[in-house]
């Protein structure tokens, strides 16, 4: 049985290739990342940014956050899709993230557990280590969308 200790540690190693396009690498996965500056910057287009990054860093530990929450207290999900924006803005010590929006879409198959659907989300919320690390003014949109199921005999 896995057992959490109190402290755990991660590591990744991000280093420039060429031009505007660097890679980083995680001692846990096989695959290096390629990363280059956003194109409004000289990047190069379809490759992800460090902005790109961030986000799905807020997307993904969000969605993993909601999953072990769900399956603690033994809540079906039957589909979760969560869209993470950012606006950067020009500040006085370069750019900033004015706003980032998180706005997870939660399906679930029955009406009465509405409210208890919403309450994980807000646990997630309070939980996801990614969100509460950020320094940028974050705003939570949580939907709820109900699959009834329609059974004929």
């Amino acid at each position: 049985m896995y057992q959490p200790s109190g402290e755990h540690r991660y590591r990744v190693v991000a280093w420039w290739t060429s031009g505007n396009c660097g890679l980083a690498k995680s001692e846990s996965a096989p695959n290096a990342i390629h990363f280059t500056t956003p194109k409004e910057f000289g990047g190069l287009a379809g490759i992800w940014t460090p902005e790109e990054l961030l986000l799905a860093a807020l997307g993904g530990c969000f969605t993993t956050t909601l999953r072990t929450v769900a399956g603690t207290d033994k809540f079906d999900i039957t589909d979760l899709e969560v869209e993470v924006n950012g606006t950067l803005r020009k500040s006085t010590c370069g750019y900033d993230f004015s706003a980032i929006v998180i706005r997870p879409k939660l399906r679930i198959a029955c009406s009465n557990e509405r409210e208890r659907a919403f309450n994980l989300l807000r646990k997630a919320e309070r939980l996801c280590l990614v969100f509460r690390a950020i320094d940028a003014p974050l705003r939570f949109e949580p939907k709820i969308e109900v699959i009834d199921a329609v059974f004929s005999v």
